[in-house]
This record gives structure tokens, sequence and C-alpha cells, in this order.
């Protein structure tokens, strides 16, 4: 007889209210250069979270990691708090790069990511579980495009290929050393090998 195993997380209406949430605050939003709904990225995270073995609270921080970030900064973050608990707005405090209001208001893209790069170093385990989940699925939806479409894809970006790759490969080498479960780190490493294979 085959045994029926339960599954790792059960996922309550906390987690359901977090998608709406997430769904409300990045409607108007599309992934870069294209027409795909945002949503789609932040389901993904969440996704990958819970196949790595996530509870919970981090599936919620996957679903809500860039609302700070992108739509409304430290106010948004005091929102995400008292709606869904401190821990939940620690680790999508910890995944954000910048939490200004305006946009226009952000530091350059290089000295972002290299304070965000230092902060993960001293990041605990939440934070960089869902950090790696993020750019798993951002790293896999850039390779899978270069596959499609070629080195066009480096034209929707900020920064060029090579800073873009620096910045995968910072990170990678952050939640590698912090210990972060190969069921995020393969993947992670098979797309930015595919992009560092792109022309550019």
């Amino acid at each position: 007889m085959t045994e029926t195993k339960k599954p790792h997380v059960y996922l309550t209406d906390r987690f359901f209210t977090a998608m709406a949430y997430a769904s409300d605050a990045h409607k108007e939003q599309v992934r870069k250069s294209t027409d795909i709904a945002y949503i789609s990225h932040p389901f993904g995270v969440a996704s990958l979270v819970i196949e790595a073995g996530g509870d919970e609270d981090q599936a919620i921080a996957g679903l809500l990691h860039d609302v700070a970030e992108d739509c409304g900064g430290e106010p948004r973050l005091t929102e995400i708090a008292e709606k869904f608990g401190d821990r939940v707005a620690h680790i999508v405090r910890g995944c954000s790069d910048s939490l200004v209001v305006e946009e226009d208001k952000k530091a350059p893209w290089k000295d972002r990511k290299e304070a965000h790069i230092e902060h993960l170093r001293s990041s605990n385990s939440d934070v960089l579980l869902v950090t790696a989940a993020d750019k798993t699925h951002n790293a896999r939806a850039i390779s899978t495009d270069i596959q499609s479409i070629g080195n066009k894809v480096w034209d929707r970006f900020n920064s060029d290929q090579e800073q873009i790759l620096w910045y995968y490969n910072s990170v990678y080498k952050v939640l590698l050393d912090g210990g972060v479960t190969s069921t995020l780190l393969n993947p992670l490493k098979t797309a930015i090998g595919i992009m560092e294979k792109s022309g550019g």
C-alpha cells in the first residue's frame, strides 16, 4: 500500500489575503518590456519558496517581497507588518534594495545592489530563502527569454550584461555561503550559466 504523505505546510486565509493584497498593489505593473502582469513574479517566488520547504510566513513574504520596494516604501512596510506580522515584514525589508516612496529618489542601481549584497551577508535564513527564490525566478525568466529571443533581452535593463551578471553571481555566492538549499541554488546557477553564454 502506498503511503500518503501530508503537505509540509498548510496555507491559511493569511496566505490568500496576501495574494489579494499583492495583486492589488502590483495591478498596474508589468514585467520589464513585456505585457506580462507583474503579479506572475511574486506568485512564482511564493511557489518556489513552498517547493523549497518554506513555511507560510516565508511564502507570504515571497508574495509581498516587492510590494514595499515598488509600491510605497517604508509606509507600505509598516502596513505589511500590521497585516501580516513582524516576521513577514522583516523578510520583505531584507529583500528590498530601496524603501523610498518616490521612484526618482532611489539611489543609483550599482549603489543599491552593492548595499543589498552587503546586507545579505548578515541576513537570516528567512531572508536568504526568499531572496534565493526571487533571484531564481528572475534568472530563469531571463535565461528562458535568451533562448527565445536572443541577446535583445539585455536591452530591457537599466544596466549592461556585465553588471547584471556581476550582481547575480555575487548574490549566488552569498546564498551559497549562507547554506541555502540546492533546490533553489541549482536552477539559479543553471540560469546564470545560460546568461553568461549569451553574447550581450
